[in-house]
Protein backbone atom coordinates (compact mmCIF):
# COMPACT_ATOMS: atom_id res chain seq x y z
CA UNK A 1 0.00 0.00 0.00
CA UNK A 2 0.96 3.66 -0.97
CA UNK A 3 1.24 5.85 1.83
CA UNK A 4 -1.63 8.96 1.73
CA UNK A 5 -0.86 11.95 -0.21
CA UNK A 6 -0.45 15.55 1.24
CA UNK A 7 -4.17 16.68 -0.37
CA UNK A 8 -5.77 13.50 0.89
CA UNK A 9 -4.14 13.93 5.27
CA UNK A 10 -5.83 17.77 4.65
CA UNK A 11 -8.98 16.02 3.06
CA UNK A 12 -9.74 13.81 6.64
CA UNK A 13 -11.59 14.72 9.49
CA UNK A 14 -10.71 15.87 12.29
CA UNK A 15 -12.00 12.66 13.86
CA UNK A 16 -9.31 10.69 11.41
CA UNK A 17 -6.47 12.31 12.16
CA UNK A 18 -3.93 10.92 14.20
CA UNK A 19 -3.91 13.08 18.02
CA UNK A 20 0.16 14.24 18.46
CA UNK A 21 1.60 14.08 22.54
CA UNK A 22 2.16 17.71 23.00
CA UNK A 23 4.99 18.55 25.29
CA UNK A 24 3.22 20.61 28.79
CA UNK A 25 3.06 24.21 28.92
CA UNK A 26 4.83 26.07 31.94
CA UNK A 27 3.69 29.04 33.40
CA UNK A 28 5.16 32.03 32.15
CA UNK A 29 6.85 34.31 34.53
CA UNK A 30 3.63 37.14 34.38
CA UNK A 31 1.53 34.23 35.58
CA UNK A 32 3.62 33.16 38.20
CA UNK A 33 4.11 37.12 39.36
CA UNK A 34 0.59 37.13 39.06
CA UNK A 35 -0.54 34.62 41.74
CA UNK A 36 2.19 35.95 44.17
CA UNK A 37 0.83 39.45 43.62
CA UNK A 38 -2.64 38.10 44.28
CA UNK A 39 -1.39 35.96 47.61
CA UNK A 40 0.77 38.74 48.56
CA UNK A 41 -2.68 41.10 48.94
CA UNK A 42 -4.92 38.50 50.30
CA UNK A 43 -2.21 37.97 53.10
CA UNK A 44 -2.09 41.70 53.57
CA UNK A 45 -5.75 42.40 53.88
CA UNK A 46 -6.35 39.52 56.05
CA UNK A 47 -3.45 40.80 58.23
CA UNK A 48 -5.19 44.26 58.28
CA UNK A 49 -8.67 42.96 59.27
CA UNK A 50 -7.15 41.12 61.86
CA UNK A 51 -5.56 43.96 63.28
CA UNK A 52 -8.63 46.18 62.91
CA UNK A 53 -10.85 43.80 64.52
CA UNK A 54 -10.66 45.00 68.22
CA UNK A 55 -11.38 48.60 66.91
CA UNK A 56 -14.39 47.70 64.98
CA UNK A 57 -15.62 45.63 67.91
CA UNK A 58 -15.02 48.36 70.28
CA UNK A 59 -16.43 51.31 67.71
CA UNK A 60 -19.39 48.97 67.24
CA UNK A 61 -20.02 48.71 71.38
CA UNK A 62 -19.80 52.42 71.32
CA UNK A 63 -21.41 53.53 68.38
CA UNK A 64 -24.85 50.96 68.20
CA UNK A 65 -26.61 52.87 70.93
CA UNK A 66 -26.07 55.72 68.85
CA UNK A 67 -27.15 53.98 65.51
CA UNK A 68 -29.86 51.85 67.36
CA UNK A 69 -31.31 55.51 68.58
CA UNK A 70 -31.61 56.06 64.62
CA UNK A 71 -35.42 55.80 63.33
CA UNK A 72 -36.25 54.23 60.27
CA UNK A 73 -37.70 57.86 59.15
CA UNK A 74 -34.61 59.30 60.46
CA UNK A 75 -32.16 57.11 57.84
CA UNK A 76 -34.13 57.99 55.29
CA UNK A 77 -33.83 61.68 56.54
CA UNK A 78 -29.83 60.78 56.34
CA UNK A 79 -29.78 59.51 53.54
CA UNK A 80 -32.06 62.36 51.25
CA UNK A 81 -29.68 64.77 52.89
CA UNK A 82 -26.41 63.15 51.55
CA UNK A 83 -28.35 62.27 48.01
CA UNK A 84 -29.30 65.93 47.99
CA UNK A 85 -25.53 67.15 48.53
CA UNK A 86 -24.25 64.58 45.43
CA UNK A 87 -26.69 66.11 43.12
CA UNK A 88 -25.66 69.97 43.82
CA UNK A 89 -22.21 68.76 43.62
CA UNK A 90 -22.45 66.90 40.25
CA UNK A 91 -25.08 68.99 38.71
CA UNK A 92 -24.01 72.09 40.39
CA UNK A 93 -27.89 72.98 41.37
CA UNK A 94 -27.65 75.32 45.04
CA UNK A 95 -31.01 74.84 45.72
CA UNK A 96 -30.43 71.13 46.14
CA UNK A 97 -27.86 72.23 48.86
CA UNK A 98 -30.00 74.05 50.32
CA UNK A 99 -32.73 71.35 50.98
CA UNK A 100 -29.62 68.59 52.61
CA UNK A 101 -28.27 71.06 54.87
CA UNK A 102 -32.11 71.46 55.88
CA UNK A 103 -32.47 68.11 56.19
CA UNK A 104 -29.03 67.66 57.94
CA UNK A 105 -29.75 70.51 60.16
CA UNK A 106 -33.56 69.02 61.02
CA UNK A 107 -31.55 65.61 61.96
CA UNK A 108 -28.82 67.54 64.27
CA UNK A 109 -31.59 69.43 66.21
CA UNK A 110 -33.58 65.71 66.71
CA UNK A 111 -30.82 64.27 68.25
CA UNK A 112 -30.03 67.04 70.93
CA UNK A 113 -34.05 65.56 71.97
CA UNK A 114 -32.30 62.13 73.14
CA UNK A 115 -29.51 63.31 75.48
CA UNK A 116 -30.12 63.14 79.08
CA UNK A 117 -29.79 60.68 81.62
CA UNK A 118 -32.80 59.27 83.51
CA UNK A 119 -32.90 58.11 87.31
CA UNK A 120 -36.19 56.27 87.21
CA UNK A 121 -37.38 53.56 89.85
CA UNK A 122 -40.60 51.82 88.03
CA UNK A 123 -42.72 49.39 89.04
CA UNK A 124 -46.11 47.63 86.83
CA UNK A 125 -48.35 46.24 89.35
CA UNK A 126 -51.36 44.03 88.50
CA UNK A 127 -54.58 43.72 90.91
CA UNK A 128 -54.97 40.50 90.76
CA UNK A 129 -52.85 39.06 88.57
CA UNK A 130 -55.70 35.99 88.35
CA UNK A 131 -58.78 36.66 86.77
CA UNK A 132 -61.70 34.54 85.24
CA UNK A 133 -62.82 36.01 81.93
CA UNK A 134 -65.10 38.65 82.46
CA UNK A 135 -64.13 40.00 85.39
CA UNK A 136 -62.16 43.17 86.37
CA UNK A 137 -58.09 44.14 86.34
CA UNK A 138 -56.54 46.95 86.99
CA UNK A 139 -52.92 47.92 86.37
CA UNK A 140 -50.47 50.54 88.37
CA UNK A 141 -47.45 51.96 87.16
CA UNK A 142 -45.34 54.08 89.79
CA UNK A 143 -42.76 56.36 88.72
CA UNK A 144 -40.13 57.52 91.42
CA UNK A 145 -37.39 60.18 90.53
CA UNK A 146 -34.61 58.37 92.51
CA UNK A 147 -31.83 60.72 91.84
CA UNK A 148 -30.68 64.06 92.66
CA UNK A 149 -31.64 66.11 90.03
CA UNK A 150 -34.90 67.37 88.84
CA UNK A 151 -36.12 65.27 85.71
CA UNK A 152 -37.85 67.01 82.22
CA UNK A 153 -41.44 65.15 81.58
CA UNK A 154 -41.14 62.04 79.80
CA UNK A 155 -42.91 59.88 77.57
CA UNK A 156 -43.63 56.49 78.83
CA UNK A 157 -44.80 53.27 77.30
CA UNK A 158 -46.19 50.00 78.30
CA UNK A 159 -46.99 47.40 76.10
CA UNK A 160 -50.19 45.26 77.04
CA UNK A 161 -50.84 42.38 75.33
CA UNK A 162 -51.32 43.90 71.41
CA UNK A 163 -51.54 47.12 72.31
CA UNK A 164 -49.56 50.08 73.45
CA UNK A 165 -50.32 52.04 76.67
CA UNK A 166 -48.77 55.86 76.60
CA UNK A 167 -48.39 57.70 79.34
CA UNK A 168 -47.17 61.45 79.84
CA UNK A 169 -44.99 61.66 83.04
CA UNK A 170 -44.59 64.84 84.40
CA UNK A 171 -41.61 67.14 85.81
CA UNK A 172 -40.63 65.44 88.59
CA UNK A 173 -38.82 66.77 91.54
CA UNK A 174 -35.60 64.28 93.76
CA UNK A 175 -38.35 61.96 95.25
CA UNK A 176 -41.11 62.81 94.06
CA UNK A 177 -43.70 60.12 92.01
CA UNK A 178 -45.94 59.74 89.43
CA UNK A 179 -48.63 57.35 89.39
CA UNK A 180 -50.39 56.23 86.39
CA UNK A 181 -53.68 53.38 86.64
CA UNK A 182 -54.60 51.57 83.11
CA UNK A 183 -57.13 48.93 82.78
CA UNK A 184 -56.48 45.47 81.43
CA UNK A 185 -58.77 43.48 79.15
CA UNK A 186 -60.26 40.42 80.27
CA UNK A 187 -63.22 39.95 78.11
CA UNK A 188 -61.97 36.40 76.93
CA UNK A 189 -59.36 33.80 78.01
CA UNK A 190 -55.55 34.56 77.46
CA UNK A 191 -52.36 35.03 79.10
CA UNK A 192 -51.56 38.88 78.75
CA UNK A 193 -48.09 40.38 79.30
CA UNK A 194 -47.90 43.81 80.58
CA UNK A 195 -44.53 45.80 79.95
CA UNK A 196 -41.50 46.17 80.00
CA UNK A 197 -41.73 49.65 80.74
CA UNK A 198 -40.14 51.80 78.39
CA UNK A 199 -39.37 55.42 78.50
CA UNK A 200 -39.03 56.90 75.31
CA UNK A 201 -36.95 60.09 74.19
CA UNK A 202 -36.58 61.81 71.01
CA UNK A 203 -38.44 64.38 69.04
CA UNK A 204 -41.92 64.67 68.10
CA UNK A 205 -41.61 64.08 64.24
CA UNK A 206 -39.63 60.40 65.21
CA UNK A 207 -36.57 60.62 63.40
CA UNK A 208 -34.67 60.05 66.68
CA UNK A 209 -35.78 57.83 69.40
CA UNK A 210 -33.78 56.55 72.23
CA UNK A 211 -35.45 54.07 74.77
CA UNK A 212 -34.82 52.53 77.68
CA UNK A 213 -36.67 49.36 79.13
CA UNK A 214 -37.09 49.63 83.49
CA UNK A 215 -39.38 46.37 84.12
CA UNK A 216 -40.11 43.23 83.04
CA UNK A 217 -42.84 41.70 82.00
CA UNK A 218 -45.57 40.91 84.37
CA UNK A 219 -48.07 38.09 83.27
CA UNK A 220 -51.86 38.64 84.07
CA UNK A 221 -53.50 34.59 83.74
CA UNK A 222 -57.37 35.76 82.21
CA UNK A 223 -58.43 31.86 82.96
CA UNK A 224 -61.75 30.35 81.36
CA UNK A 225 -64.97 30.13 82.91
CA UNK A 226 -65.26 26.96 84.66
CA UNK A 227 -68.46 25.25 86.74
CA UNK A 228 -68.39 23.21 89.43
CA UNK A 229 -69.32 19.58 88.74
CA UNK A 230 -70.68 17.10 91.44
CA UNK A 231 -68.76 14.94 93.67
CA UNK A 232 -68.95 11.93 91.08
CA UNK A 233 -67.05 13.06 88.28
CA UNK A 234 -65.38 11.41 85.69
CA UNK A 235 -62.36 9.38 86.30
CA UNK A 236 -63.46 8.07 89.74
CA UNK A 237 -63.15 4.33 89.71
CA UNK A 238 -63.97 2.42 92.84
CA UNK A 239 -60.34 0.22 93.89
CA UNK A 240 -59.71 -1.56 96.46
CA UNK A 241 -55.96 -1.55 95.72
CA UNK A 242 -56.34 2.14 95.20
CA UNK A 243 -55.62 5.57 96.65
CA UNK A 244 -57.57 6.43 99.08
CA UNK A 245 -59.92 9.43 98.84
CA UNK A 246 -61.67 11.83 101.36
CA UNK A 247 -64.98 9.88 100.58
CA UNK A 248 -66.81 8.58 103.55
CA UNK A 249 -68.42 4.57 102.20
CA UNK A 250 -69.68 1.56 104.38
CA UNK A 251 -67.68 -1.04 102.52
CA UNK A 252 -63.56 -0.22 102.04
CA UNK A 253 -60.62 -1.47 103.55
CA UNK A 254 -59.55 2.20 104.79
CA UNK A 255 -61.13 2.06 108.04
CA UNK A 256 -61.84 5.68 109.14
CA UNK A 257 -64.01 6.08 111.88
CA UNK A 258 -67.35 4.28 113.61
CA UNK A 259 -70.53 5.19 113.70
CA UNK A 260 -74.39 4.69 115.44
CA UNK A 261 -76.09 1.25 113.34
CA UNK A 262 -79.02 2.80 111.29
CA UNK A 263 -81.46 0.55 109.77
CA UNK A 264 -80.50 -0.81 106.56
CA UNK A 265 -76.77 -1.27 107.40
CA UNK A 266 -74.73 -4.23 106.72
CA UNK A 267 -74.79 -6.55 109.81
CA UNK A 268 -70.90 -7.11 108.39
CA UNK A 269 -69.72 -3.60 109.40
CA UNK A 270 -70.96 -3.88 113.41
CA UNK A 271 -68.44 -3.62 115.69
CA UNK A 272 -68.79 -5.72 118.54
CA UNK A 273 -66.33 -5.24 121.15
CA UNK A 274 -66.99 -1.64 121.09
CA UNK A 275 -71.17 -1.98 120.82
CA UNK A 276 -70.74 -3.95 123.83
CA UNK A 277 -69.12 -1.62 125.58
CA UNK A 278 -71.33 1.49 124.93
CA UNK A 279 -74.22 -0.38 124.94
CA UNK A 280 -75.13 0.42 121.28
CA UNK A 281 -74.75 -1.35 117.94
CA UNK A 282 -71.84 0.47 116.04
CA UNK A 283 -70.83 -0.15 112.72
CA UNK A 284 -67.47 0.86 110.74
CA UNK A 285 -66.98 3.46 108.47
CA UNK A 286 -64.37 3.54 105.54
CA UNK A 287 -62.70 6.10 103.14
CA UNK A 288 -63.16 4.97 99.82
CA UNK A 289 -60.17 3.92 97.86
CA UNK A 290 -60.18 4.49 93.94
CA UNK A 291 -57.54 3.37 91.48
CA UNK A 292 -58.15 6.19 88.29
CA UNK A 293 -55.80 7.16 86.04
CA UNK A 294 -57.21 9.91 84.17
CA UNK A 295 -56.31 10.75 80.59
CA UNK A 296 -58.03 14.31 79.53
CA UNK A 297 -57.35 15.66 75.58
CA UNK A 298 -58.02 19.18 74.54
CA UNK A 299 -58.41 19.16 70.58
CA UNK A 300 -57.20 22.74 69.26
CA UNK A 301 -57.37 22.13 65.84
CA UNK A 302 -59.05 24.77 64.22
CA UNK A 303 -60.98 22.66 61.80
CA UNK A 304 -62.62 21.06 64.57
CA UNK A 305 -64.31 24.15 66.03
CA UNK A 306 -67.45 26.00 63.92
CA UNK A 307 -66.20 29.57 65.58
CA UNK A 308 -64.26 30.85 67.74
CA UNK A 309 -66.56 31.03 70.64
CA UNK A 310 -67.09 27.31 70.64
CA UNK A 311 -63.48 26.65 70.42
CA UNK A 312 -63.49 28.91 74.20
CA UNK A 313 -66.45 26.76 75.57
CA UNK A 314 -64.67 23.72 74.53
CA UNK A 315 -61.49 25.12 76.56
CA UNK A 316 -63.43 26.27 79.53
CA UNK A 317 -65.22 22.38 79.18
CA UNK A 318 -62.10 21.04 79.82
CA UNK A 319 -60.86 23.05 82.55
CA UNK A 320 -64.31 22.51 84.44
CA UNK A 321 -63.43 18.30 84.27
CA UNK A 322 -60.03 19.13 84.85
CA UNK A 323 -60.40 20.88 87.92
CA UNK A 324 -62.84 18.33 89.90
CA UNK A 325 -61.18 15.73 89.08
CA UNK A 326 -57.52 17.60 91.00
CA UNK A 327 -60.01 18.31 93.62
CA UNK A 328 -61.15 14.53 94.13
CA UNK A 329 -57.38 13.89 94.10
CA UNK A 330 -56.82 11.76 90.98
CA UNK A 331 -54.22 11.07 88.68
CA UNK A 332 -54.44 13.28 85.97
CA UNK A 333 -53.07 13.56 82.53
CA UNK A 334 -53.80 16.74 80.57
CA UNK A 335 -52.75 17.41 76.81
CA UNK A 336 -53.35 19.27 74.30
CA UNK A 337 -51.50 19.20 70.33
CA UNK A 338 -48.73 21.55 71.64
CA UNK A 339 -47.63 20.41 75.01
CA UNK A 340 -48.37 18.80 78.42
CA UNK A 341 -50.82 21.14 81.05
CA UNK A 342 -49.34 21.02 84.82
CA UNK A 343 -52.37 18.94 86.77
CA UNK A 344 -50.42 19.30 90.33
CA UNK A 345 -53.06 22.23 91.59
CA UNK A 346 -56.02 23.61 89.85
CA UNK A 347 -54.41 26.83 89.82
CA UNK A 348 -51.20 25.78 87.47
CA UNK A 349 -53.72 23.63 85.82
CA UNK A 350 -56.17 27.20 84.78
CA UNK A 351 -52.79 29.36 84.62
CA UNK A 352 -51.74 26.59 81.64
CA UNK A 353 -54.96 26.65 79.93
CA UNK A 354 -54.64 30.40 79.54
CA UNK A 355 -51.84 29.56 77.05
CA UNK A 356 -53.96 27.11 74.98
CA UNK A 357 -53.94 28.32 71.05
CA UNK A 358 -55.85 27.03 68.26
CA UNK A 359 -53.48 24.91 65.98
CA UNK A 360 -53.82 23.77 62.26
CA UNK A 361 -52.31 20.60 60.82
CA UNK A 362 -50.41 19.56 63.92
CA UNK A 363 -51.38 16.23 63.33
CA UNK A 364 -52.94 13.73 60.57
CA UNK A 365 -55.72 13.15 62.63
CA UNK A 366 -57.01 12.73 66.14
CA UNK A 367 -56.02 8.92 66.34
CA UNK A 368 -53.08 9.62 65.65
CA UNK A 369 -52.50 12.73 68.13
CA UNK A 370 -53.60 10.95 71.30
CA UNK A 371 -51.63 8.15 70.24
CA UNK A 372 -48.31 10.26 69.59
CA UNK A 373 -48.97 12.32 72.61
CA UNK A 374 -49.65 9.45 74.75
CA UNK A 375 -46.73 7.49 73.66
CA UNK A 376 -45.05 7.52 77.66
CA UNK A 377 -47.90 7.76 79.80
CA UNK A 378 -49.43 4.96 81.65
CA UNK A 379 -52.61 3.28 80.31
CA UNK A 380 -55.22 5.10 81.30
CA UNK A 381 -58.55 3.74 82.85
CA UNK A 382 -60.98 6.39 81.54
CA UNK A 383 -60.49 8.83 79.02
CA UNK A 384 -62.36 11.82 78.00
CA UNK A 385 -61.40 13.57 74.69
CA UNK A 386 -63.37 17.22 74.31
CA UNK A 387 -63.33 18.02 70.39
CA UNK A 388 -65.91 20.23 68.21
CA UNK A 389 -68.66 20.14 66.65
CA UNK A 390 -66.86 19.20 63.34
CA UNK A 391 -64.56 16.60 64.11
CA UNK A 392 -65.53 13.97 62.28
CA UNK A 393 -67.29 10.79 64.25
CA UNK A 394 -64.97 8.17 62.13
CA UNK A 395 -62.21 10.12 64.09
CA UNK A 396 -63.14 10.24 67.45
CA UNK A 397 -64.47 6.18 66.78
CA UNK A 398 -60.34 5.51 66.14
CA UNK A 399 -59.19 6.74 69.29
CA UNK A 400 -60.99 4.20 71.02
CA UNK A 401 -59.20 1.45 69.46
CA UNK A 402 -55.89 2.55 70.67
CA UNK A 403 -57.23 0.82 74.50
CA UNK A 404 -58.40 -2.02 75.50
CA UNK A 405 -61.95 -3.09 77.05
CA UNK A 406 -60.49 -2.05 80.81
CA UNK A 407 -60.31 1.97 79.45
CA UNK A 408 -63.87 3.47 79.24
CA UNK A 409 -63.95 6.43 76.39
CA UNK A 410 -65.89 9.63 76.97
CA UNK A 411 -65.84 12.23 74.14
CA UNK A 412 -67.47 15.36 75.02
CA UNK A 413 -68.32 17.21 71.73
CA UNK A 414 -68.81 20.91 72.37
CA UNK A 415 -71.67 22.21 69.64
CA UNK A 416 -72.99 26.37 70.35
CA UNK A 417 -76.32 26.86 71.40
CA UNK A 418 -77.21 22.83 70.65
CA UNK A 419 -79.39 21.01 73.28
CA UNK A 420 -77.18 18.48 75.85
CA UNK A 421 -77.56 14.94 75.35
CA UNK A 422 -75.92 11.77 74.73
CA UNK A 423 -75.42 9.60 72.39
CA UNK A 424 -72.68 6.83 71.09
CA UNK A 425 -70.47 6.13 68.53
CA UNK A 426 -69.27 2.26 68.92
CA UNK A 427 -68.15 2.06 72.16
CA UNK A 428 -67.46 5.61 72.84
CA UNK A 429 -70.21 7.80 75.27
CA UNK A 430 -70.17 11.11 73.12
CA UNK A 431 -71.61 13.73 75.17
CA UNK A 432 -72.93 16.86 73.21
CA UNK A 433 -72.36 20.05 75.38
CA UNK A 434 -74.16 23.41 73.94
CA UNK A 435 -73.74 25.17 77.47
CA UNK A 436 -71.40 24.95 80.22
CA UNK A 437 -74.11 25.01 82.75
CA UNK A 438 -75.38 21.90 80.88
CA UNK A 439 -72.04 20.22 81.52
CA UNK A 440 -72.61 18.75 85.74
CA UNK A 441 -76.03 16.95 84.83
CA UNK A 442 -74.76 15.59 81.43
CA UNK A 443 -71.72 13.66 82.95
CA UNK A 444 -73.69 12.39 85.83
CA UNK A 445 -75.68 10.69 83.24
CA UNK A 446 -73.02 9.25 81.93
CA UNK A 447 -72.37 7.65 85.32
CA UNK A 448 -68.54 8.06 85.38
Amino acid sequence: MTAPSATERRRRSPSERVPRSLPPRRPSQSRIALRQLRRAIAGGLGLVLRSLATPLAVARRYLSPVLGAISLTGWLVIGAAVASFLIAGILGWVEFTFLGATLLGGFLIAGCFAFGRATYAVTVELNPRRVVAGQRALGRMLVVNNGRKTLIPTRMELPVGTGVAEFTVPRLAPGAESEELFAMPTNRRALILAGPAVSVRGDQLGLVRRTVSWTEQVELFVHPQTTRLLATAPGLVRDLEGQTSSVITNSDLAFHALRQYEPGDDIRNVHWRTSARTGQLMVRQYTETRRSQLLLMQSAETTHYASEDEFELGISVMASIGSQVIREKTNLDVLWEMTKLRSRSVTALLDDSCRIQPTSGAFANLREFVRTATRALPIPSLVVIVVGSQAPPTEVRSVSTLYGNDTVMIAVRVELGAQSKLSKIGTTVVATVGRLADLPALLDRTGR
